[in-house]
Formats: structure tokens, sequence, C-alpha cells
């Protein structure tokens, strides 16, 4: 195991390499100058220009600053924001917790919701509940995530009244229950429908069939036996899901006014300040890294055949 793990670790180093260098690139390339931005629309000499851009490294080629970006993320520096001044660690320190708890409120919705309403639906297969789950999940996947945020908006909020319509800055934990539910929608439909295929196809496995004849109890059947053996593809799409809810959360704080990373985004795409979008995408990429590695170790918990060595 301890092997496997070693290896795995060696493999991310040039995914992550790869991921980061792909989003510095593209941040090379966008138009427009974050330092001639600063200027608006004054008049700036184009020497003064000059001497920023090399003061701040943007005047070199884009392997030299992706080089000197990666020497310096290994000592812990983000790099420093053009406009503010202030370190990029320090912007996403301040930005990062409410997106983690919108999103950790938003995995544990899909995990909960998604799996149960999988497992009621995949017991009793092409019956009216499992149907309703088809049609409900289908409903889920077609809406986009901005049209089921405005329509739950005003629904919940500006009709029945039950939440407020957008998160305080006192970032009340209650207020991000609305937010992480509509986050949550896309995945719990994923999730339901796997384990309800999942499900529906074990019931059919002749250990299934061995246990009942065995006369065990249906609830260590279905708990011990159907449920741990179904849940492989369900792990492993959750565990790639972790990042895409962090990423996801862009749409989702703009519609809910949520001063998180996804505020943090847009505004660093409006000023282009690129270093700051390479941050936030770098922490996403080391999440959805850390989070493949976890479900490939789950698989030898869920299925005791599968073995590292």
């Amino acid at each position: 195991m301890g092997r496997y793990v070693a290896r795995r670790l060696l493999q991310m180093i040039p995914v992550f390499i790869g991921s980061t260098l792909l989003i510095f690139s593209m941040m090379y390339v966008l138009p427009g100058d974050p330092v001639r931005a600063l200027a608006g629309e004054q008049n700036v000499d184009p020497a003064q220009i000059a001497a920023l851009r090399s003061d701040l490294g943007l005047d070199k080629p884009l392997l030299v600053q992706y080089g000197i970006y990666l020497g310096n993320l290994l000592q812990g520096d983000f790099g420093t924001q053009i406009a503010s001044k202030l370190p990029i660690s320090e912007v996403i320190a301040a930005a990062y917790p409410i997106t983690i708890q919108l999103t950790l409120f938003a995995f544990t919705f899909t995990v909960v919701a998604g799996i149960s309403l999988g497992v009621i639906a995949g017991l009793k297969p092409d019956t009216l509940r499992d149907r309703g789950l088809l049609i409900l999940t289908l409903l889920l996947i077609s809406v986009p995530s901005f049209v089921l945020g405005r329509l739950s908006q005003y629904f919940f909020a500006f009709e029945l009244g039950i939440v407020e319509p957008n998160v305080s800055l006192d970032e009340n934990l209650s207020e991000l229950l609305l937010p992480a539910s509509v986050l949550a929608a896309l995945s719990l439909a994923y999730v339901a429908r796997l384990t309800r295929t999942s499900i529906a196809e074990n019931l059919r496995a002749d250990y299934i069939r061995t246990a009942v004849a065995k006369g065990l109890p249906r609830r260590r059947i279905v708990s011990v036996h159907l449920l741990r053996n179904s849940m492989i593809p369900v792990v492993t799409f959750l565990g790639t899901d972790l990042g895409t809810l962090m990423a996801g959360a862009v749409v989702t704080e703009g519609i809910f006014n949520i001063k998180g990373v996804g505020s943090l985004i847009f505004d660093a795409l409006k000023h282009r300040e690129g270093a700051t979008v390479v941050g936030v995408v770098t922490l996403i990429v080391l999440v959805y890294l850390i989070a493949s590695l976890l479900v490939d170790l789950l698989y030898a918990v869920l299925d005791p055949r599968i073995r590292y060595a």
C-alpha cells in the first residue's frame, strides 16, 4: 500500500505541473494589460508602464514567468495582486472559508440525499417511485444552475419568505442552505441515478441470491452486501465531484451574493489579475488530485478483492 501511495504521489507531479501551466498560459494570452488598466483613462508615460511591468516580471517570456511562479509556489508564495498590492495568499484565505462551507454543505447534501433516493428507487426498480426519481433527476440535470438558482431565490425568498434572498456579510450558516442545495442539485441527480442503477443491477447478482437463500435478514443483505458493493461507481463520481462543486460555486455565489472564491475569480478576470486566478485554480487542482487518491484507496475498503501491492 505504501509503495502504491508513493507512486501515485509521484504521478501527481506532472499532472499538477501540466494543469497549472495550462491555466497560466491561458491567462498569459488574454487580451489587455493589467498594468495599463491601473491608470484607467489617464495618460501615463509608457516608460513608467514598462518599468512597472519589468518590476512585476510581466515582460519575461511565458515559461520564465511560469518557472518563477512555480518556484515561489513551492515556498508558499502565490504572488502579489497588482491593484491592491496584497499577497494573493491573504486574498484567497479571506475568500475561501465561506466557499469551503458552501461546498461541504452541498457535498453532504449530495451524499445523504442522493444515495438515499438512489437506494429507495433501486430496491424497487420499474415502480412508481423509481420512475418518479428518474423524472426528478432528469429535470435537475436539464435545468441550468443559474436558472435553478434564480427560481429557488424567487420562490423560497420572495414568495414564501422562508430564507433571505442573499447571504449577508455575517456568513450565517443557515443562509447557506439554499445556495448549497442549488449547488448540489446537479450532483445529487447524478449520484441518485448512479446509486439506483448500481443497486438494481446488483440485486440480480449471484451473491445476493446466495445471501437470501442463506436466510440473512434483509437489512443485513442491503447494508452489508448490496450497498457496499454498489458504492464503487458512486464513490468514483463523488471523488471528482468535490473539486467540481468548488469550481461550480462561481455561478451560485454570484446569484446569492456570496463573497467567496466566485466573486474573487470574477473580479480577478475583470481586472486581468492572472496570478489570482492561477492561485485559485492551483488549489482546486490540488483538491482534485487528493480526492482522486482517496477514492482509489477507498476501493480497497469497499471491495476486499482489490489489493494494492
